[in-house]
């Protein structure tokens, strides 16, 4: 019998993200299909600090692990097993773009969790302007679902590297990455 047939909760997590080989890429969460099982008190805060029963988690390397499992479904976040499903609490996105590097007609970003995604058609970015203050919230689509918060100075670095094209609706500032335009903020925003 498998270890993740007889481990339950943490412990079961922890155990389905230690079966994937290293090399192997991430576990395939999205073709495991468990019961749920309830709610587990892990939760994300919006600075990409994952808490587990109120208290930081401070290894690291557990944080990591713990990504791998995350699946974003449409009734919220859960971490997965072969043989469970139990839902945790993301306070914005699950995970931060700490940094940005432009390698040839690719932006690479690396997120807090060591994932590192290539923006482009399958992995866009996206900026919502908050309705209160106007600021932009910059995302990366990371995978499945799942987003990381662009860091305000990652996200300034994008502005460093970003051009205008004209839009439908206008002048937009943007950038391009992988063959893909991602607007920067809405049009006629950076002329004012």
């Amino acid at each position: 019998m498998a270890d993740t047939d007889t481990k339950t909760g943490l412990d079961g997590v922890i155990a389905a993200a230690k079966t994937q080989a290293p090399g192997r890429g991430l576990p395939p969460v999205h073709l495991w299909n468990p019961a749920h099982c309830g709610d587990i008190d892990i939760f994300i805060r919006k600075d990409g600090v994952w808490f587990h029963e109120g208290t930081p988690i401070g290894r690291e390397a557990l944080v990591r692990l713990f990504s791998t499992v995350l699946r974003k479904d449409p009734d919220g976040f859960h971490l997965v097993t072969p043989v469970e499903k139990m839902k945790i609490r993301v306070e914005d996105a699950p995970f931060v773009a700490t940094r940005v590097d432009r390698e040839g007609a690719a932006l690479k970003f690396l997120t807090n969790v060591g994932d590192e995604v290539e923006a482009g058609p399958e992995t866009g970015i996206r900026v919502e302007m908050d309705a209160d203050s106007g600021e932009p919230r910059p995302y990366l689509h990371v995978r499945r679902g799942l987003e990381a918060l662009i860091t305000r100075p990652v996200f300034y670095e994008l502005v460093e590297m970003a051009e205008e094209r004209q839009g439908p609706e206008g002048p937009e500032l943007g950038i391009e990455s992988n063959g893909a335009w991602f607007p920067l903020g809405p049009p006629g925003l950076h002329v004012l």
